[in-house]
């Protein structure tokens, strides 16, 4: 009994809703389709449509309300002197009865208003379940019985369900589009409490990361350091290595399995190059750390380098062996998409395979490769588990891709674990440095933007 059998009750009854629908459309013309304004389908659609929809909408209020509904029905059956607790401790109450209830008790208490609170409350989940099954019920078959008397051969089927189903992606549109602006400002605000306590030219331009924060004010340390400079160098180093990696490497395998490659060696070259995007970058993290960073100390002991055990060399590596599967995949998708014509035409006019690739087919696919390698840069700065494995977590500031190094994720997912204040500023730095992630993934999508308009002009 949970939301997820609601679900399907509602998904089976819009189902048998479109076979009846599209049944009733073929017999209200006696199978004569032709005198039908739309298609049967359209019909069916229009009949499940009714029958599912206002179900769903009230089956999301249900799902969203139900737990503060029986929470407050249960609270309002405990004894005075639990209603009476302050909220916090009370809370701390509700959880002992949802885990009594659930089987999982937590807590070493053998009251039995407690016990007695956790039978009402599964009580209640039960009637609960029961009453919304039956609404959802009732709600489905008066809208399959309504949606199915207006079935006519004039009624224009086709026409409500585009309008429905326009409505549909317009709310769907809509809710990413505030969603994006939540995350936004969520962010933005937690970094405007940060930077009240920390001013931003300190941040922004200071050379030393050391956010620990002493509990008392006359420890050693008690004021830290939040300059970003060492996080900025890393990412970007780390991100530069990598893309200096994926981008030749993934761009000419795009372009030889695109231009010269045989169907049967792309057949089998596309999905072996693809298999890499689907390792989990745990593993890449592994590898990096057993292989690749020993191996890196070795040779770089060989030729009297110190290199460290963890390094943003060997993170970039492996981190553009990872990026490669993207930049090829999308690259080559691109480079197909460019119409045969403008390859016979070059080939026409006396060029060669090679001359018609550099001058007429890349330039024409020049939009969707910088879309790849924007999405290749947007997953270097973003990537973690790698960094932690491979890089460190040592804040250095330094220009040599042998050192240890570190990046702004790795620092967020440092600054966030365990139990946080959100007052302090050693966890809102964690929104802050988000912030700056943000912008600057802003600014590649703005300067990717610039380049496409600009090339487009001139081809076109």
């Amino acid at each position: 009994m949970n939301n997820l059998s609601l679900l399907l009750v509602v998904i089976v009854l819009s189902v048998a809703g479109y076979y009846l629908g599209r049944k009733r459309s073929v017999d209200v013309v006696r199978g004569e389709i032709r005198h039908l304004h739309s298609l049967p389908g359209y019909y069916g659609l229009f009949v499940a449509l009714w029958c599912g929809l206002p179900a769903l909408v009230v089956l999301a209020v249900w799902i969203a309300s139900q737990t503060s509904v029986i929470t407050s029905l249960v609270v309002s059956g405990l004894p005075p002197d639990f209603r009476s607790l302050p909220g916090e401790q009370l809370s701390l109450v509700i959880n002992d009865i949802r885990n009594i209830a659930d089987g999982t008790i937590v807590s070493g208490t053998r009251d039995q208003a407690l016990y007695a609170a956790a039978k009402h409350y599964n009580r209640l989940k039960v009637t609960g379940f029961l009453a919304i099954l039956a609404v959802i019920l009732s709600i489905c078959i008066a809208g399959l019985g309504l949606s199915k008397r207006h079935i006519a051969p004039s009624m224009r089927a086709r026409v409500k369900v585009e309008r429905t189903i326009t409505v549909l992606m317009v709310l769907c549109s809509t809710v990413a589009i505030f969603t994006t602006v939540g995350i936004v400002l969520s962010v933005l605000f937690e970094s405007i409490r940060f930077f009240n306590q920390i001013p931003i030219t300190d941040f922004l331009f200071g050379l030393e990361w050391s956010p620990q924060m002493a509990i008392r004010a006359d420890q050693v340390g008690a004021a830290g350091s939040f300059g970003i400079a060492p996080l900025l160098t890393g990412t970007l180093m780390i991100s530069g290595i990598a893309m200096l990696v994926a981008v030749p490497i993934g761009l000419m395998s795009a372009i030889y399995m695109s231009e010269y490659a045989t169907d049967r060696v792309r057949t089998v070259a596309k999905p072996v190059l693809e298999i890499l995007a689907g390792i989990p970058t745990v593993v890449y993290g592994f590898f990096a750390a057993l292989t690749v960073a020993p191996f890196l100390r070795d040779i770089g002991a060989g030729m009297g380098l110190d290199v460290s055990s963890e390094s943003a060399l060997a993170a970039g590596l492996v981190m553009g062996i990872m990026i490669i599967p993207f930049i090829s995949s999308l690259s080559d998708d691109v480079i197909n998409a460019v119409p045969q014509s403008l390859r016979d035409g070059s080939m026409g006019i006396g060029a060669t395979k090679s001359e018609t690739v550099v001058k007429v087919v890349l330039p024409a696919a020049l939009p969707g490769i910088v879309g790849s390698i924007l999405l290749g840069v947007s997953r270097a700065i973003g990537e973690t588990m790698i960094v932690v494995m491979a890089a460190g977590l040592t804040a250095n500031l330094t220009a040599n891709p042998l050192n240890a190094v570190t990046t702004f994720t790795v620092q967020i997912v440092t600054l966030l674990i365990g139990d946080q204040e959100f007052d302090s500023p050693k966890t809102l730095a964690a929104f802050a440095l988000g912030l700056v992630l943000f912008i600057m993934t802003l600014c590649l999508n703005i300067i990717a933007l610039y380049v496409v308009r600009r090339y487009r002009e001139q081809y076109e």
